[in-house]
């Protein structure tokens, strides 16, 4: 392929991506790639057919802020080996499952990555009965572990620091790895620490199970969308940054109506829409801020239903509590 050739594609396929946001209102709905519906507390799809979870909610904030409804999703499930290649060839406009924020992702796949969403951590669960409260004890192991994900890596790096031994044992989908798991066909069950959690929570003796104290990656969980539209990354990376503005300015579904009323600082003038129109140079339209909040709520607020205290999974905030309260979590201001 000569170098003219070359760039005329990559200029065409730039263009054919670049009106993310346009396509998506014309089409009048949101394309977004989640697990395949049975991930606890992030993707699940009950027996009516009714999605929930934390990465759900996060397409519904963005269907909120761009099509005026968290009603305007389709859900597309998932397997990990799909998920990168369905959103670089455009078969979803957004990627919301459980993805790592990486170098070799962000550069070599043609996808680009909006904001972390989740600060994770790979770890190691087994049962009880084993005895066994340490990854350091997990010398000549097998490990259950899910194909074309970032903890065959980890592993690896893992068990050769330490000097042990291991056996990895690869399966299709989080369920198909924790059935093998459950099956005794493997001594543990790798995975990000949040997702062991959400696969104990559904089996039928979750205290039969314990999450080992070690983690051994980094997993900043991560929204992504195509490489070459900067103005839908932005318009999915605002999203996000609204969300956790609003917690951080106490801005949530319950008060959201009297905060209108009330309200004199700038930021919050903003986030609501009373001020001016603000993000209307990539496509958002008026009260865009006050519609996510309105109809999905703040950061914290999602996080709790599905995740924290106020769900079965009750995972602490730990990493994913905001700056001012120990954690990471910390978004541009609106300025």
């Amino acid at each position: 392929m000569t170098r003219l050739l070359a760039l005329t594609l990559l200029l065409f396929a730039t263009a054919l991506q670049a009106a993310t946001i346009d396509d998506v209102r014309a089409r009048g709905e949101l394309r977004c790639g989640v697990n395949t519906g049975r991930l606890a507390g992030f993707a699940w799809k009950d027996e009516s057919g009714h999605w929930s979870g934390f990465d759900v909610d996060m397409c519904r904030a963005v269907a909120a802020a761009v099509l005026g409804d968290t009603k305007k999703v389709r859900f597309v499930p998932l397997k990990t080996a799909e998920r990168i290649p369905a959103l670089a060839q455009g078969k979803v406009d957004l990627l919301a499952r459980n993805t790592t924020w990486t170098l070799s992702r962000d550069l070599d796949m043609g996808i680009s990555f909006a904001a972390v969403v989740y600060y994770d951590g790979q770890s190691f669960m087994v049962r009880k009965d084993s005895g066994k409260r340490s990854a350091l004890e997990l010398d000549g192991a097998s490990i259950c572990v899910q194909k074309g994900s970032t903890s065959i890596v980890n592993v690896k790096g893992y068990f050769h620091v330490n000097r042990m031994k291991y056996r990895v044992v690869k399966l299709d989908t989080p369920e198909a790895t924790l059935e093998a798991f459950l099956d005794g066909k493997c001594d543990a069950i790798t995975s990000d620490h949040s997702q062991l959690h959400a696969l104990r929570s559904v089996t039928d003796n979750p205290d039969a199970y314990r999450v080992l104290p070690e983690v051994i990656s980094q997993e900043p969980l991560a929204l992504a969308v195509r490489e070459g539209d900067d103005r839908w990354r932005k318009v999915v990376q605002w999203v996000v940054f609204m969300m956790v503005n609003a917690e951080y300015l106490g801005i949530d579904q319950k008060n959201i109506e009297r905060v209108k009323q009330t309200a004199s600082r700038p930021e919050t003038l903003k986030l609501l829409g009373l001020h001016k129109d603000t993000g209307k140079e990539v496509g958002f339209t008026p009260g865009w801020g006050a519609r996510i909040i309105e109809q999905v709520g703040n950061y914290g607020e999602v996080f709790d239903r599905n995740l924290g205290l106020g769900s079965k999974l009750r995972i602490g905030r730990g990493l994913n509590a905001l700056w001012n309260q120990g954690g990471l979590l910390y978004a541009p201001p609106i300025r």
